[in-house]
């Protein structure tokens, strides 16, 4: 595959445009240069525990659906929080995207409800609706032909059927900070009934803005007696919210919480002055190898803005944002997960819980602002031990 310009070992300073234009937002400070680098032979789903899930002491029906879906061992994440948070430790888990996090607190969750008598409901809280989507398949695949009850609360759905649903039994309740919050001030969420909190991605969730809403949560659990939190990157200034939200936690991590996924080859594409960066795209994407792309832009009209001029080109895409509703961003990538779609261009609402096997590659349309959100982003290729790509334009 062949661009020009593709790289250069000395960033340029001093001219490069802002990443969003008139937008309005400001220039990243990531140094390209760290978004440069090949993939080792090693990858995190290489490691194959020893013990298998039918030989932990698991529920024997959450063995069996377990089994049905080909879970055959615990991923590394998997295997090292399941004995702590067994036994009722507050938690931290850090893990590249793609390794089972997901998987790493449900299971426990819904072997607590198989295994004890007493009520025991716990609230999974999460960012984006697309995560809490994904979470919630995975509840509902886990715990088929259980009597274990869950429901997802999330926003651009119906209001009147949230509330219809959280007046029947629910053991396991996910949902995104707003909505779930609308429910409580509308007092059909009763908070002082959770035993289990779970912080998915809390690492973006605490810097989108939601402290307040988490913190307002948190406070109105009364009975709660476990906390988990789990990502891939983890920000050394949220250590003081986080030691208030936990009760001596232990700390897991399997990735280092500020690195890139090792499986994925990295490179940055360098836009000279005067050139198109939109035809240089075009350039790139028309490659036979890029096959399932997920194109990140900054913004919600640069985002409208690309996805029209790709399909003028003839290029099949689709976008999601957050000013699009839920059915429709439900309905795009569902397209892209069937391979209806070359390229799914978003904003960063599709850098955390997308999970579509076989993506290709990533592009960052501009350097993202932080390394965190690159990390995360690029993170939806080189999933469950495939290679991945990723790409970023440097202006």
């Amino acid at each position: 595959m062949k661009i020009n310009n593709k790289r250069s070992n000395t960033p340029r300073s001093g001219n490069a445009r802002r990443a969003n234009g008139r937008n309005g937002n400001k220039k990243s400070q990531l140094n390209p240069k760290l978004l440069i680098r090949k993939p080792t032979s090693a990858s995190l789903e290489d490691y194959k525990s020893d013990k298998t899930f039918d030989q932990l002491p698991l529920h024997k029906q959450l063995a069996q659906n377990l089994s049905k879906k080909g879970y055959t061992h615990p991923t590394k994440i998997q295997e090292q929080t399941y004995e702590h948070l067994m036994q009722g430790r507050d938690l931290i888990g850090i893990a590249n995207t793609g390794t089972g996090k997901t998987g790493s607190f449900l299971i426990p969750l819904i072997d607590q409800l198989l295994k004890k008598s007493e009520q025991n409901q716990s609230l999974i809280v999460v960012p984006t609706r697309e995560l809490a989507l994904q979470v919630e398949k995975e509840l509902n695949s886990l715990t088929h032909g259980m009597n274990i009850k869950g429901a997802c609360f999330i926003g651009g759905t119906s209001v009147s059927k949230s509330i219809q649903l959280l007046r029947r039994r629910n053991d396991i309740i996910i949902g995104t900070p707003g909505r779930l919050m609308d429910m409580v001030n509308r007092k059909s969420l009763r908070l002082e009934q959770i035993s289990n909190l779970v912080l998915d991605e809390f690492d973006r969730m605490l810097d989108m803005g939601f402290v307040e809403e988490i913190k307002k949560m948190v406070s109105l659990m009364k009975n709660r007696k476990q906390t988990l939190l789990f990502s891939a990157t983890m920000d050394k200034s949220q250590n003081g919210i986080i030691s208030k939200l936990m009760n001596d936690p232990v700390t897991i991590k399997v990735s280092n919480g500020s690195s890139s996924a090792d499986q994925i080859e990295q490179d940055i594409i360098r836009v000279p002055q005067g050139n198109d960066k939109f035809d240089m795209l075009l350039q790139l994407i028309n490659n036979d190898e890029f096959k399932k792309v997920l194109l990140f832009i900054e913004t919600k009209r640069s985002v409208d803005k690309v996805s029209k001029k790709l399909k003028k080109s003839g290029v099949k895409t689709e976008m999601i944002h957050g000013n699009k509703s839920q059915n429709y961003r439900t309905t795009a990538l569902d397209k892209f997960k069937r391979g209806n779609i070359q390229v799914l261009v978003a904003t960063d609402v599709a850098a955390r819980g997308i999970d579509v096997t076989n993506v290709t590659h990533v592009i960052n349309y501009q350097i993202p602002q932080t390394m965190d959100s690159y990390i995360h982003r690029i993170g939806r290729t080189g999933r469950a031990g495939k290679t991945g790509k990723a790409y970023t334009f440097v202006d």
